[in-house]
C-alpha cells in the first residue's frame, strides 16, 4: 500500500492537483462564458461537465507539458524536482495519464451537441501542441491564452449551438489576460530560460516587461467591459470589473521591482481577478 500511495502522490504532483491555481485560471473564464451564454441561467449539468472537464484537461496538459519539457526542466531550479524530470516516474506513464484524462474528458461531453464535440477536438490539439511553441514562438503565452480560453467558445457552443462574436471577443480578452499572468510567471524563471534557450514573453518583452503586463491587463479588461456593455450588463458587472482592475493595479506594485517571489505572488493572485469578473457577471444576472 505504501508503494501505491507513493505512486499516486507522484501522479498527483505530475498533473498539479496539489497546485490548483492553473485549474482556476481556466475555470473562471469558462464559467463566465457559461453564464453569459445562458443569460445567467445555466444548465447545472453542463456546468458540472465543464467544471470537471476543465480539471481533467488542465491535468492532461500538465502531463503533456512535463513530457515535452523533461530535458529542459532539469536545468530550472523551480522544476528540477518534478516527478518526470527527476526520474521518479517514466515518460510512458506521463503520456498514458494524459491520454486517459483526455479520453475521460471526451466521454464527459458525449451528451452535448456535435458542435461542442468538434470544438473539443481543436481544444485537445491546441493543448497538446502548446509546450512545443516555446521552442520557436516569441510569445508562447499568447498561444497559452488560446489553450486556456478555449472553454469559452465551447461553452457558447454547448448552450447556444453556435459561437457568436461575443465568444471570440472574450477569447481575445483571455489571450491578453494569459499574456499578463503568464509573463509574471515567466519573470520568475527568466534567467534559467535564457540559459536553456526557451522562448517566453518575459524574455521577448525584456526591459518593457512590466509595461507589457499592464497593457495586457488593460486590453483584457477593456474587451470584457465592451462585451458587458454590448450585453447590457449592469452595476454589479462593473463592480466586478472595478475589483478586477484593482487586482491588476496591485500586481503592478508586486512586479515593478521584478523580484522573483513577488512576481510569482502576482501570478497566483490572478485567481482573484478572474473570480471578481465571474462574480460580477453572475451577480448581475442573479439580481435582475
Amino acid at each position: 500500500m505504501t508503494a501505491i500511495s507513493t505512486r499516486l502522490r507522484l501522479y498527483f504532483q505530475l498533473i498539479r492537483l496539489d497546485k490548483p491555481i492553473g485549474i482556476l485560471l481556466l475555470l473562471w473564464p469558462t464559467l463566465t462564458a457559461l453564464w453569459i451564454a445562458s443569460d445567467g441561467k445555466p444548465d447545472w449539468r453542463i456546468v458540472a461537465i465543464f467544471t470537471l472537464g476543465t480539471v481533467l484537461m488542465r491535468s492532461a496538459g500538465c502531463a503533456i507539458n512535463d513530457y515535452a519539457d523533461r530535458d529542459f526542466d532539469k536545468h530550472v531550479k523551480r522544476t528540477a524536482e518534478r516527478p518526470l524530470t527527476s526520474g521518479k516516474i517514466k515518460s510512458w506513464e506521463a503520456i498514458s495519464i494524459a491520454i486517459l484524462l483526455a479520453i475521460t474528458a471526451f466521454i464527459l461531453i458525449l451528451p452535448l451537441n456535435t458542435l461542442t464535440k468538434q470544438y473539443s477536438v481543436a481544444a485537445v490539439l491546441i493543448a497538446a501542441s502548446y509546450p512545443y511553441f516555446k521552442r520557436f514562438f516569441a510569445l508562447p503565452q499568447a498561444y497559452l491564452g488560446v489553450a486556456f480560453g478555449f472553454g469559452i467558445p465551447m461553452a457558447f457552443a454547448a448552450v447556444q449551438n453556435t459561437v457568436p462574436m461575443t465568444a471570440w471577443i472574450l477569447l481575445i480578452a483571455n489571450i491578453f489576460w494569459a499574456l499578463a499572468y503568464d509573463t509574471e510567471y515567466a519573470m520568475v524563471d527568466r534567467e534559467d530560460d535564457i540559459k536553456i534557450g526557451i522562448r517566453t514573453s518575459a524574455i521577448t518583452f525584456g526591459k518593457f516587461d512590466v509595461v507589457a503586463v499592464m497593457l495586457c491587463y488593460f486590453f483584457s479588461l477593456l474587451l470584457i467591459g465592451i462585451s458587458g456593455w454590448q450585453l447590457s450588463l449592469g452595476i454589479w458587472f462593473y463592480c466586478g470589473m472595478m475589483l478586477a482592475a484593482g487586482c491588476a493595479v496591485y500586481h503592478y506594485f508586486l512586479i515593478r521591482e521584478r523580484d522573483r517571489m513577488r512576481c510569482f505572488a502576482a501570478f497566483r493572485h490572478n485567481n482573484w481577478l478572474g473570480a471578481a469578473i465571474f462574480s460580477g457577471v453572475a451577480l448581475d444576472y442573479f439580481l435582475r
